[in-house]
């Protein structure tokens, strides 16, 4: 298909993100603090990497009966997660450390979970963050195998069906990482042509042909290479962990912008939306930021997703604290701040959702 640029045109409504990022800058000048996660975050990337490392050692050590590997599968799987959500997302964004190698550094962990950190970089950080809900522009609304996460997808009688199954089909995000990354080689090429992203770069390419096999490697060849695992109990044990992951990371995602109240906005025939390019991530997206603290910490604050649209540059553990500044300004400028009330609250309107977009 024939991309064609976005731009956002409302200089007038621009205001509200000026006013904004003053009192946030003013936040942090006035109590000192650092835009970045500090030492704390660095500790918190250390536990989630554990959390995914140390099951992995303890599954090679072969000491243990299959029921047992089986919930070290699972729990790798929250390790990917918790290193999914808190380490190399804040770390692509640039948000984890001052330090740009540290942010490197951490970023890369994406290779321990399949992905691609360039990838990630466009298609999140640039595309999704800069368009978001944007239909075809936006990977994670637009051409889902089985799934109608958009109203301008063209609609098929099996999506009435799609709240049931769903969740089974989330359960598979980290493994489409294998092939996914490859897919979308193509993608960027033909957005480079309207100018929104570069030419896939030959070096990129040829990391993530390298990063691939080197998962390949890490993941397959060595617990085969040195436990008593069949292929059959190997791959029950990949998809334990693959599943757990995958239905924790799209469920979250999912609830920021798929979910009553947040738009999907339509360019017109010239490619404009006629908005500030703040007050259309407020119009996307919602909070489901609650009381579960416990919960906001595993998810890397990403229950407050209004704040990270805003300023994905800051770490998630401000997010609490700059949501009640976004939240006024919204309402004095006349916006709506979408938040659900909790967890369960945002679940179930994501699965209403499903339910209107698989029937209209």
């Amino acid at each position: 298909m024939q991309y064609q640029k976005i731009k956002f045109t409302n200089a007038e409504k621009s205001t509200f993100f000026t006013t904004l990022r003053h009192r946030v800058d003013h936040y942090f000048s006035a109590n000192e603090l650092c835009k970045s996660g500090g030492n704390q975050i660095i500790y918190k990337a250390l536990f989630m990497l554990s959390l995914y490392i140390v099951p992995y050692a303890l599954v090679l050590s072969g000491h243990f009966s299959n029921l047992v590997m089986a919930g070290l599968a699972v729990v790798m799987g929250f390790g990917v997660a918790g290193v999914g959500m808190s380490v190399m997302h804040d770390a692509i964004h640039g948000s984890l450390a001052k330090s740009r190698i540290l942010n490197k550094i951490f970023g890369a962990s994406i290779y321990l979970l399949g992905g691609n950190a360039y990838n990630w970089e466009v298609q999140h950080n640039r595309l999704h963050h800069t368009y978001t809900n944007i239909h075809d522009v936006d990977e994670d609304i637009t051409g889902k195998f089985l799934l109608r996460l958009s109203f301008q997808e063209k609609q098929k009688y099996i999506h009435r069906f799609q709240h049931i199954y769903a969740f089974l089909l989330y359960s598979l995000m980290t493994v489409s990482f294998l092939w996914k990354d490859f897919k979308e080689i193509g993608v960027f090429n033909r957005m480079a042509e309207s100018g929104m992203t570069k030419p896939y770069p030959t070096k990129e390419l040829i990391r993530l042909i390298a990063t691939k096999l080197a998962y390949l490697f890490f993941i397959c060849i060595v617990p085969l290479s040195f436990t008593s695992l069949t292929f059959w109990e190997w791959l029950a044990g990949f998809f334990l962990m693959h599943g757990t992951a995958g239905m924790i990371l799209s469920t979250i995602f999912q609830m920021a912008h798929v979910v009553e109240g947040a738009e999907q906005p339509e360019p017109d025939n010239t490619g404009c939306i006629e908005n500030a390019w703040a007050v259309h991530q407020l119009q996307t997206t919602s909070n489901f930021a609650g009381k579960n603290r416990i919960l906001s910490w595993f998810i890397g604050g990403l229950d407050y997703q209004i704040e990270h649209h805003l300023f994905p540059s800051i770490s998630h553990i401000h997010y609490h604290a700059l949501s009640p500044i976004v939240k006024a300004t919204a309402l004095e400028f006349g916006l709506v701040y979408n938040a659900k009330a909790n967890f369960g609250n945002a679940l179930g309107s994501h699965v209403r959702m499903l339910k209107s977009m698989g029937t209209r």
